[in-house]
């Protein structure tokens, strides 16, 4: 309203009128006093007054206020009661507790009243001199003056401290109890709510706790690199990581067994296979791992585990004597004897090896585990902890077949016969591609695989219809032979297109189509054109190159670095097998279109439908327009229009398609 700050005045009504509204003695009387305590008034006698009627008084300063008035105003203890609006929450927290405290006794639960040394601040205007200055004054003669030093004063508004103490509730955090586990962190909501945020492959409970099972059935060996090559900081980093795998993904009901291994210059199984049935005691024995420091002997160290390993026992009535058996090392130092022939020892003792190190460490791990895909490298110590979904779904892909197998897939493999390639390594394409062979089901309705042979020429060494089981494809495979003339991988892909992936030669509609193109980079310049004209028609072409090549001309024809490996030696070919399977596997499950490539024969057209499609033909008859209409008055002439709508759904036309490869044979 303005005017006049008359806090005497307002403190005489209040004794006066009372409270407005308000209840019996019974009930506690609170004033709230917001003023800047300057009042023109006299406050003292009041303000006593209000106090022996036991009404309690807070006093609320805002701007600068005149702090000694505001003491006055203020019921005992004054630093309970003295409050700034200028902190809110100072101001908040003081209210809140002292309300809740004498007046109300209604703290929350487990809430304490605190005070803390504080500074109250108000703005006064002082007389400060500014010097002395010549000034005239009177004489006692007329008609004289007389000058003189005269002190020149000038006001000054200046900011003055009050020490004081201030008053906070605290009240407890309700991630005091720290409930979020395995390094999950807590955020409050509130005095008595929170939520955890865990780490990357603690997320499915609400406190990050454990799950209770890695969700397949394996036996699983850690084998861990303790030399002196990777330092004892890196073996803690290796036992922590450890620890949190598998204590968020191992649990009582897991039918799981675990075992470690360490090694250095020598081999040591401290927790045997099975040893533990419960993740406390399992936690207790890699607390008592060891670092020993010495050299790194990695394939010393596979071979003894592929020997010694996994001679225990299950310690489980429900779990099988056969379950996978999973190596997972993990080493951050170069071994210094050789690994390839110990690796390839596990693998033949039926060992699914994984490899975990930093990125330096890619190489031998790849050489290791035999594929890229069953090695993980981390960019720093942080980095690996956030691996462990990605081990976790490499441990339990061993449980399921390799290849395609649920997935149906029309597979050509086109390989470079040429002079360039030579005999011997040849030899090595051709045992890939039968090795391959092995992780697909070969029959009519799952995956049909096609070879093509090439030099200057084109071969179909046999159709995607031409066999119907494993055993007659690899039997063909080990008759391929050696063409040794120039390269034309264009001639190839054209030799594809137009020949192998088309419905008279076995393609099926509604099916995935992929080219594996196997070459040594010779030959390469008319390639990109016949592999665009692929991709145009829906099929995947996949570029394996050996040794040293252009890479702009591969990328043209393989159209993307995903659907591009480059191996440097036809030695490490064997190493890259599961990346590629993995790469036509994916493909295998990505959407169809039945369009794509052209189900419909003799220029018929493609009319895609919802699910399905229909051959839309001129001159030509059937599903397919494969027959040809016959003009004239012959009785033996079809009744039919000259164009033919069938429509068909993938299931349909693969059945038909079926049937008519067995009529044309």
């Amino acid at each position: 309203r303005g005017g006049s700050t008359e806090t005497g005045r307002a403190l005489k009504y209040i004794l006066h009128k009372g409270f407005p509204g308000g209840r019996n003695s019974s009930v506690p009387e609170v004033l709230i006093i917001i003023s800047d305590g300057k009042s023109q008034g006299s406050t003292a006698m009041p303000a006593m007054q209000v106090k022996e009627r036991h009404i309690t008084v807070f006093a609320v300063g805002i701007k600068f206020p005149r702090w000694e008035e505001l003491q006055v105003l203020a019921s005992e203890p004054p630093e309970r009661h003295l409050l700034f609006a200028g902190d809110a929450d100072d101001a908040a927290n003081g209210l809140y507790s002292t309300l809740g405290d004498p007046v109300c006794t209604a703290t929350a639960p487990g809430c304490k009243v605190e005070s803390h040394p504080c500074e109250r601040r108000t703005l006064e205007t002082v007389k400060e001199l500014a010097g002395n200055y010549v000034c005239w004054k009177g004489s006692k003669q007329p008609n004289a003056v007389q000058a003189s030093l005269c002190p020149f004063i000038r006001w000054k508004r200046v900011l003055i401290k009050h020490p004081s103490r201030c008053f906070r509730t605290v009240c407890p955090d309700p991630c005091d109890s720290q409930p979020c586990q395995n390094g999950g962190t807590c955020v409050p909501e509130g005095l008595d709510r929170y939520h955890c945020l865990c780490l990357l492959g603690y997320g499915g409970d609400v406190h990050c706790a454990a799950k209770l099972s890695l969700e397949c059935s394996v036996d699983l060996l850690f084998l861990v690199d303790s030399s002196a090559g990777v330092t004892l900081e890196g073996f803690l980093r290796f036992k922590a990581f450890l620890k949190r795998f598998l204590q968020a993904m191992v649990g009582q009901d897991s039918p799981m067994s675990v075992g470690v291994a360490q090694y250095d210059d020598n081999v040591k199984i401290p927790i045997e296979l099975g040893q533990h049935r419960d993740t406390v005691s399992l936690m207790k024995g890699i607390d008592a791992l060891n670092f020993s420091g010495g050299r790194t002997l990695t394939g010393r160290a596979l071979q003894y585990v592929a020997q010694h390993g996994f001679r225990s026992a299950p310690v489980f009535a429900d779990v099988q004597d056969d379950l996978p058996r999973v190596v997972v090392l993990l080493t951050d130092s170069k071994s210094q004897d050789s690994v390839a022939e110990a690796a390839q020892y596990a693998k033949d003792q039926n060992l699914f090896l994984i490899g975990i190190g930093s990125s330096f460490m890619r190489a031998e791990l790849t050489m290791v585990t035999g594929n890229p895909q069953q090695t993980i490298v981390y960019s720093n110590p942080q980095d690996l902890f956030n691996r462990m979904p990605e081990l976790q779904r490499k441990i339990c892909s061993v449980g399921n077949p390799e290849g395609c197998q649920a997935q149906s897939l029309d597979l050509a493999f086109a390989v470079d016969a040429s002079s360039g390639v030579g005999l011997e390594n040849f030899l090595r394409l051709r045992h890939f591609v039968r090795s391959s062979c092995l992780h697909f089901i070969i029959n009519r309705d799952v995956t049909q695989i096609a070879l093509v042979i090439y030099g200057s020429k084109a071969h179909t060494v046999f159709a995607l219809d031409t066999h119907t089981s494993s055993s007659a494809v690899l039997q063909a495979i080990d008759q391929v032979p050696f063409l040794g003339d120039s390269a034309s991988a264009g001639s190839a892909l054209l030799h594809v297109y137009s020949d192998v992936m088309t419905v008279q030669k076995g393609a099926r509609p509604g099916v995935n189509k992929v080219v594996v193109l196997l070459t040594n980079g010779g030959g390469m310049q008319d390639a990109a054109a016949p592999a665009q004209q692929l991709r145009h028609n829906g099929i995947l072409v996949f570029v394996v190159v050996i040794g040293d090549t252009e890479r702009d001309t591969l990328l043209r024809v393989a159209g993307s670095p995903s659907y591009l490996v480059h191996i440097s030696s036809y030695e490490d070919l064997q190493y890259y097998q599961g990346l590629i399977i993995e790469r036509i596997c994916e493909e295998a499950e990505s959407p169809v279109n039945l369009c794509k490539p052209n189900p419909c024969m003799n220029q018929g057209v493609c009319i895609l439908g919802p699910g399905s499609y229909r051959c839309e033909c001129h001159g030509w008859e059937g599903p397919h327009c494969e027959t040809r209409v016959l003009r004239g008055d012959s009785p033996k002439s079809p009744a039919l229009p000259p164009r033919s709508h069938v429509q068909w759904s993938p299931r349909g036309l693969q059945h038909f398609s079926r049937a008519l490869q067995h009529s044309k044979r």
